[in-house]
């Protein structure tokens, strides 16, 4: 069992004007935030800033469409299976595809081992520290390996293999197990073997159990931990009202692969429900000057600034955001855990969505669940292993396709000419969506904790959390440059390390 929690540690006081979180860690890609305090040492201003750019959109441009899938997936290491199907829903569209029912199947089996591994490694490797060894922690520790070594070496085999699994299925089906080659225009480019099948068959069933410990082990440390469950409920941080967004069935059921865009406001009222191609009714994208990540919004709402609440056109994305958006999971395990989550909110006079940022975490291992069961589910059926594996194509046109990354609605939008050459393309990936509530979640952490000066290394891995929920992909979400150019900054020092001039662009 996990030690009991540290919530913070000594606090000192600062008369600096500006602290700087830089790098912030455990995710993917580059940020940091600047936090602006006033003249009594109070947080005035926070802001979560991504200083990389990829530019993905623009060397797409002139390429032939049917190599999108290979190089969008370039985006990204973590999350390539995510790129990778989206581009190839949208080729079904750009050359309006007869895709066939094996195709699909196979691109959905291949999907959910990409959302076991991305999982697994997220809660893990990421965000469990914070968990199992306390926010303040000495920060050498708060790491994979000091939660091996909380946990057990036992635990962390586990984790590891589990992890593996979801890797081994993406590579079976998808020809790599990191960039995936398999996805084409109305299908896939290869069966799989009965053989295969059957292994992972014997992997999904495995994953069950290890999902099942998983929230077990969330239980265990988080929702029977009182310390912990102060920090989870408090609504001055990690909470915000906001949209939310997502994939449903038509059940309006979770789905990770495909399916209509349901979006909900803070009440769980829908507000709409939308096919990929209606995408741009809905939604636009925003932009400020001091970040290379747009910020989408709800478009029939329109941009209110950083705020949250029923007139904000934020929403979020996401695993609490696709459980919110929707009215349940697809899968039976799965839809008890949902049951469970959402009846301890309602226990606690919670009627609606659940606005908890922290319970993005408890989300996640609910995905995992239905993942790990749609594995069994999907290798059972025998047909899989059909050689009607492609469908027929049309001359290529226009087309969108809107998958659900493990961390958020993601949508490819292309254009191309009867050549078959990329005219225009534009990706909102998952991160991208979940900027704007990224951004006024920091700053509302920031200021309900930092207060007179004092600050402390638990107290601003504290502030580090709030982004930490949602798993943010900073090397996919990068596609804006502000004014039309990179921002420069050049610190100019003397020899004892003292700022003797500061050089900028912006």
């Amino acid at each position: 069992m996990a030690p009991e929690p540290i919530i913070s540690d000594e606090k000192k006081k600062t008369d600096k004007k500006k602290i700087t979180i830089d790098p912030i860690t455990r995710l993917e890609g580059h940020g940091k935030i600047e936090i602006f305090l006033d003249e009594n040492g109070d947080c005035s201003n926070a802001y979560w800033q991504v200083p990389e750019l990829r530019g993905f959109e623009r060397f797409c441009m002139g390429r032939h469409v049917s190599e999108l899938p290979v190089l969008t997936n370039r985006l990204c290491g973590v999350c390539p299976a995510a790129h990778h199907i989206a581009s190839t829903l949208a080729l079904d569209a750009v050359f309006n595809a007869e895709t066939t029912e094996t195709a699909h199947n196979l691109r959905d089996l291949f999907y959910m081992g990409q959302y076991t591994h991305s999982h697994i490694a997220h809660f893990y490797a990421l965000a469990a520290a914070d968990f199992v060894l306390g926010p303040a922690a000495p920060k050498e520790k708060r790491n994979i390996l000091g939660v091996v070594e909380a946990v057990g070496v036992e635990i962390g085999s586990e984790v590891i293999k589990h992890r593996h699994y979801g890797q081994k299925i993406q590579e079976m089906i998808g020809g790599r197990a990191t960039h995936p080659v398999f996805g084409i225009p109305g299908g896939v480019s290869k069966p799989i073997k009965e053989e295969e099948r059957q292994e992972i068959l014997k992997m999904g069933e495995s994953c069950i159990g290890f999902a099942k410990f998983s929230l077990q082990l969330f239980e265990d440390v988080v929702l029977k931990n009182k310390a912990y469950m102060d920090i989870v409920l408090n609504p001055a941080v990690y909470y915000l009202e906001t949209n939310y967004m997502g994939l449903v069935d038509d059940n309006d059921k979770t789905n990770f692969y495909k399916g209509k865009v349901r979006v909900v406001d803070p009440t769980g009222k829908e507000l709409a429900k939308f096919a990929p191609s209606e995408y741009l009714n809905y939604i636009a994208e925003h932009i400020e000057p001091w970040t290379y990540m747009k910020m989408p919004y709800f478009k029939p709402i329109g941009w209110k600034g950083l705020v949250d609440g029923a007139s904000s056109g934020i929403y979020r994305v996401g695993p609490l955001g696709r459980l919110n958006a929707s009215k349940g999971m697809a899968t039976p395990l799965a839809q008890e855990a949902y049951d469970a989550m959402y009846g301890t909110f309602r226990d606690l006079g919670v009627k609606g969505p659940v606005h908890n940022s922290l319970a993005f975490h408890w989300a996640r291992l609910i995905e995992l669940m239905q993942a790990a069961e749609r594995i069994v589910e999907l290798a059972s059926d025998k047909d899989i292993t059909s050689s009607d594996v492609r469908g027929k194509i049309d001359t290529p046109n226009e087309g969108v396709g809107i998958t659900e990354a493990p961390r958020g609605t993601l949508i490819h939008h292309y254009k191309s000419d009867s050549d078959g050459l990329c005219e225009s393309i534009n990706m909102i990936v998952a991160t991208t969506n979940n900027n704007a509530a990224i951004c006024t979640d920091v700053k509302r952490t920031a200021q309900s904790l930092i207060k007179n000066g004092e600050v402390s290394n638990g107290l601003l891995n504290m502030v580090e959390m709030t982004f930490r929920c949602y798993d943010p992909c900073n090397s996919c979400g990068t596609h804006i440059l502000p004014n039309g150019q990179r921002a420069l900054e050049i610190n100019i020092r003397d020899h004892k390390g003292k700022t003797v001039k500061l050089l900028r662009n912006f």
